[in-house]
């Protein structure tokens, strides 16, 4: 843990007290619904839910690994938080202590694991203090199964220590049960459920509109993605611009880093290859819409999205999403938000942690596959000269999304019978 804190950058608190079960202050929340977002991704994907309950007038106590995630989760939850709805804590280290002290702090009349993070100790804890424990939207790979019987009993009594599981897909639901977990449910994925900020989809339309450029995003780029994309940048704009002036003119690319500490790399990238680019930061301190953010837009061929939280914002203005996080050995990265809100997506050769869903959006219409970055960049490209199927795409992802929520009220109800107050 302190090896991947260092290398991520943020405070972890790795060795302080909440992490061993030990805390200064009393629990501000009485028997909360507990619910577990071990990183970024879970939080994000947890935040339909989360937002759920508390509109029910529940009080949540929410829990992370990582300093990315409880960034998320403050910034996303901040008015939950001041009005004393909501609290965050560090996820307790699976040990037996550790696990007991935390129940006994806490006390939560229900816990609610997001996705994979079945803790056998942390579980068995829960289990003698009398507090039901929930799997919640949950995907299951046949890695994750392989690995589960490997550890024999222990994972076994885990997953049979679970009063409730709701599995993303059939496959996930199936390969759950073979691990031990019982009465296992298809709720569905809570990405579908997501609630789109208004404020953020306006503005990032507001901006391409001003902006008189058709924009391709490439979103949540990782380590070794972003030295490919940029190479594949170069040679594209290279292409552009033998084309003539105008045709440069009339693409803007935007290059969205997953991790913040990714930030400084790309720039110096794009630094390299000699390819004028604008911080999304510098964009905002002009005020995206004014007359100086925009000349300053039009005189670049990318924009660097150097910030967080804003995903919505860069989906909203573009026309083609490239989701990285699938052009490297990483298993993809959610493409329903790009879906959402109507934008065509292409996706790398590697997405086993978002498999069946990016089977379902091709099978759609919705998303198509390609082998590297530089046919991404040249398909997005083909699909700026052929609105017309630019629009079949956009449509396919609206009603692929639309027809699949449901999932967070499924939960919802499960928490209901389930909780123990």
């Amino acid at each position: 843990m302190a090896l991947r804190a260092r290398r991520a950058g943020g405070h972890w608190g790795v060795l302080s007290r909440p992490r061993f079960g030990r805390y200064c202050a009393p629990s501000p929340l009485d028997k909360p619904i507990w619910i577990h977002a071990v990183s970024l991704g879970e939080t994000r994907a947890a935040q339909p839910l989360v937002q759920a309950l508390l509109d029910r007038g529940e009080h949540v106590l929410l829990t992370h690994m990582t300093a990315t995630g409880r960034a998320e989760g403050a910034r996303v939850f901040s008015r939950a938080i001041e009005q004393n709805r909501l609290a965050q804590q560090w996820f307790p280290y699976d040990f037996p202590g550790s696990a007991r002290r935390f129940m006994e702090h806490y006390r939560p009349c229900i816990g609610v694991l997001i996705e994979r993070e079945v803790w056998p100790n942390v579980i068995a804890q829960a289990r003698r203090a009398g507090v039901p424990m929930m799997l919640a939207s949950a995907r299951f790979s046949d890695h994750s199964l392989r690995q589960s019987l490997r550890s024999g009993r222990v994972m076994r009594e885990a997953y049979e220590s679970l009063q409730g599981v709701y599995a993303q897909t059939l496959n996930d639901a199936q390969r759950l049960e073979q691990a031990g977990a019982a009465a296992v449910r298809v709720s569905g994925n809570f990405k579908f459920d997501i609630s789109l900020s208004d404020a953020k989809v306006g503005r990032g339309r507001a901006y391409a509109n001003a902006l008189s450029r058709k924009i391709i995003v490439i979103a949540s780029t990782r380590e070794g993605e972003d030295e490919q994309f940029v190479g594949a940048l170069a040679h594209q704009i290279r292409r552009l611009r033998a084309q003539g002036y105008e045709q440069a003119k009339q693409v803007l690319f935007c290059l969205v880093p997953r991790h913040p500490q990714r930030f400084a790399a790309v720039a110096a990238l794009l630094t390299q290859a000699g390819i004028p680019f604008l911080r999304r930061s510098e964009l905002v301190s002009m005020g995206e819409l004014s007359t100086s953010a925009v000349a300053a837009s039009a005189n670049v061929m990318v924009l660097l999205g150097d910030s967080l939280g804003e995903m919505f914002w860069y989906y909203a203005a573009c026309k083609v999403a490239i989701v990285a996080g699938s052009f490297g050995p990483y298993g993809g990265q959610n493409l329903i938000e790009a879906c959402a809100l109507g934008a065509p997506v292409l996706v790398g050769p590697h997405t086993r942690n978002f498999e069946q869903a990016v089977l379902d959006a091709m099978e759609e219409g919705a998303a198509l596959r390609v082998p590297d970055p530089a046919a991404a960049l040249q398909t997005a490209l083909q699909l700026l000269d052929e609105p017309h199927r630019l629009a079949g795409m956009e449509q396919a992802g609206l009603h692929w999304v639309q027809k699949h929520r449901g999932a967070v009220a499924r939960v919802v109800a499960g928490i209901q019978e389930l909780r123990s107050d």
